[in-house]
């Protein structure tokens, strides 16, 4: 299995799994414009993609989703609720994802490679919102942003990543000083708004596993964060447990799309 993330932040989201010849793509958050030049960049031929999958509604998150569907002929997973979403809608095929309940994505092109897929439910203000846990051939992925709040049971969920791709989204300090109002600035630091760095950190303490080889800091804000922040935070964890040496640590861009990651 292989992953990708073509790009990550408040402007969109989108990352490429591919578990052997099956090729999947976990959000679709940016512009058509922009998706399209990440696919191109990926060397992705056309029609390739099979499977399109909506962590949730923001249209970070799910901006192109339906076109995409809908252009590459791929079925569109996502919560029954947002099936009627003007960006999900233009989809030809769906099949619904229900948080807790695992799926097998399969081809639908006479391919015979298969890929479990775990939704697993986020506190998050746009319900549902759920995190992937993706395993192919007993190597996991995990796509885990857009959390409000450290939560054990969403950590035991998630266990045994080889690849991890976890939100560390804001700073306090930074967020103080930012351009955002008030009530932004409480939504997002709330129960169901967006990790921090310490928080981040928090849930890479429960999900460091013996088997995390890499780990991508991701849906980094650009006005209430700096990677450098972010990434003291995740090697600071790394550190404490004794993996910093065996960890690779990326930070995954919202303008250019992050190497292929073997998973």
């Amino acid at each position: 299995m292989k992953l990708a993330v073509l790009s990550s932040g408040s402007e969109g989201n989108c990352a490429l799994v591919r578990a052997g010849g099956l090729v999947a793509l976990c959000d679709a958050g940016l512009p058509r414009m922009a998706l399209e030049a990440r696919l191109a960049a990926a060397r992705l031929a056309s029609g390739a993609i099979e499977h399109v999958l909506v962590t949730h509604g923001h249209l970070d998150h799910s901006r192109s989703a339906g076109l995409v569907a809908r252009r590459e002929r791929a079925t569109l997973h996502c919560a029954l609720n947002l099936m009627s979403h003007a960006s999900l809608k233009r989809a030809k095929r769906f099949s619904t994802i229900s948080p807790g309940a695992p799926f097998v994505l399969a081809s639908e092109r006479g391919g015979t490679d298969e890929l479990r897929v775990d939704p697993v439910l986020l506190p998050h203000d746009c319900d549902p919102t759920v995190a992937f846990r993706f395993e192919h051939e007993g190597r996991v992925a995990v796509v885990l942003t857009d959390m409000g709040r450290p939560d054990e049971h969403v950590a035991r969920a998630l266990a045994g990543a080889h690849v991890l791709v976890l939100e560390f989204n804001w700073d306090p300090e930074l967020m103080e000083k930012s351009p955002y109002p008030a009530a932004l600035r409480r939504r997002i630091a709330g129960d169901r708004g967006h990790l921090s760095n310490a928080q981040g950190a928090a849930m890479l303490e429960r999900l460091a596993g013996p088997q995390l080889h890499t780990l991508v800091v991701a849906h980094l804000s650009k006005k209430t964060n700096h990677p450098e922040r972010a990434l003291d935070a995740a090697r600071g964890v790394l550190a404490r447990l004794g993996i910093e040496q065996r960890v690779r640590v990326l930070v995954a861009s919202q303008d250019e799309p992050g190497p292929e990651l073997e998973v």
